[in-house]
């Protein structure tokens, strides 16, 4: 029996390295490892928003973590990312520090952008992460322009774009779509399509059932995704990673997802059942789904404890660094205000 398991386990070894557009296992672990970060992060910054402690507007990411890690593990160092102002998720994602993150949230001088960007407006030039935009649809013109700095360079990076069902109706996104074809640039257009724009549902609010097809026009290929299994967008994003790299213009996903907490932390959400919520939280969880794969690939309980242990301490790690950190000094108004050329 034990000699049939080793053989099995060798044979899913090897369809492994036959198949790269499947996850290793140690793929899925890290992406587990990732998606759990992104998940406590925003449960403890829901948290610290309720202490008064997080000002201002604050959107979680939680239930669409599957969407950000499965996309970067499909790039590599040096491709670039922007987003919607829904962007904590998309920053740890990338490499940025748990520390610094939550300093910004919460208005320090230890945060990324020295406690001035909060919630909505992040940036991160070490990690190629392009900032979090609080205008619906900004973004994506931003992520072709970053795009166009790639190709007038000739280098061999790719921007990613993130933007949400309710922007991709957007006119400045369909002006993003026709330079991005007519000029081949590299860059990776991602709706993540959480089924409600604040509180309207997506059949209400877009003519298009289909958001894949919105760039067809202009002939920009694009798939609708599975966007609560990691590895289904892995599989979807590597694949439209390397028609980007391959010279062929940009490309579009689908990604079909869903947010389990309100728009932001002051929406009560009543636009939707508690059990149309639940649903999803029992039968759809990106997070749950990751770690009954791990099980059934023979990854021991004990060792995911370990991973949640791990985690969570991290996590009450930047809390206790952000609230530890000093506010901005008073003459940090005058700064960052205008750049001298």
């Amino acid at each position: 029996m034990a000699r049939a398991a080793q053989t099995e386990k060798r044979g899913k070894k090897r369809a492994e390295a036959a198949d790269p557009s499947r996850l290793t296992m140690e793929q899925l672990r890290q992406a587990y490892a990732d998606m759990l970060l992104i998940r406590r992060f925003e449960e403890k910054a829901g948290q610290l928003y309720g202490m008064g402690l997080i000002g201002g507007f604050c959107h979680l990411y939680i239930g669409q973590e599957a969407v950000v890690v499965g996309v970067k593990l499909a790039l590599k160092e040096g491709d670039q990312v922007v987003t919607s102002y829904r962007d904590h998720g998309h920053m740890l994602a990338t490499g940025m520090d748990p520390r610094g993150v939550m300093a910004e949230l919460t208005g320090r001088r230890d945060g990324y952008s020295r406690g001035k960007g909060g919630s909505m407006h992040m940036f991160s030039r070490e990690r190629q992460f392009f900032g979090g935009h609080g205008i619906v649809g900004a973004q994506v013109s931003i992520g072709a322009g970053v795009a166009f700095a790639n190709h007038y360079r000739g280098n061999d990076h790719l921007c990613v774009t993130y933007y949400g069902e309710g922007a991709s109706n957007q006119g400045q996104v369909y002006e993003s779509y026709n330079i991005a074809a007519l000029m081949h640039l590299p860059v990776l257009f991602v709706i993540e399509n959480n089924k409600y724009g604040m509180g309207t549902s997506v059949d209400r609010a877009s003519a298009s059932k289909d958001l894949s097809q919105n760039a067809h026009p202009w002939g920009i290929p694009g798939v609708q995704v599975d966007g609560m299994d990691v590895a289904s967008v892995y599989a979807a994003a590597r694949a439209a990673v390397l028609h980007i790299r391959a010279g062929r213009g940009p490309y579009l996903l689908e990604m079909q997802t869903y947010r389990y907490r309100g728009h932001s932390m002051s929406d009560p959400a009543k636009y939707r059942t508690r059990e149309e919520v639940q649903k999803m939280r029992t039968e759809r969880d990106c997070i749950e789904h990751a770690r009954e794969q791990l099980v059934a690939l023979g990854v021991a309980e004990s060792e995911l404890k370990q991973i949640d242990e791990a985690i969570k301490n991290r996590v009450q790690d930047a809390a206790a660094f952000a609230q530890a950190s000093p506010e901005p000094d008073p003459a940090e108004l005058w700064t960052d205000v205008m750049a001298e050329a």
